[in-house]
């Protein structure tokens, strides 16, 4: 019973350390990303989700809505507001952090196909975008 205490521990500790920390960012396809105290921004691939997805929970626990100005980032706070800038067409958006991901390699961020529709890029399926927090959130 004891080891089973210190483990339930040990993952509150790391828990409450990942969500402290300051997070820096590279991504896998040479783009990069910083924080300086509140400012955020990052460049790298996009992608978006839709259908096979709608109507099911994020992982911050809200019901996906693939018509909705959401998106998956690996590590930035549930509910961070982020300005996403499409590079190859100069359309922006604003989407709200609801979901983890995405989970392959060299993107850096996953937008509901309703954000995806805002920046012109459902029909090439990905963009080179870069990111701006214009609000952080503060649940991770």
């Amino acid at each position: 019973m004891i080891e089973s205490r210190e483990a339930v521990l040990i993952a509150a500790v790391a828990v409450f350390l990942s969500c402290t920390s300051s997070p820096r960012y590279r991504s896998e396809r040479g783009g990069v990303g910083t924080l300086y105290s509140s400012e955020f921004y990052q460049r790298g691939i996009a992608s978006f989700y839709g259908k096979d997805f709608h109507g099911k929970p994020t992982a911050s626990g809200e019901i996906y809505d693939m018509n909705g100005m959401t998106a998956a980032h690996r590590t930035l706070p549930f509910r961070t507001i982020l300005e996403v800038k499409n590079l190859e067409n100069g359309r922006k958006t604003l989407v709200e952090v609801n979901d983890r991901g995405p989970f392959v390699a060299g993107r850096i961020i996953d937008l509901s196909a309703g954000a995806a529709r805002e920046l012109g890029l459902l029909s090439s399926g990905t963009a080179q975008v870069e990111l701006r927090v214009r609000r952080w959130g503060s649940a991770h």
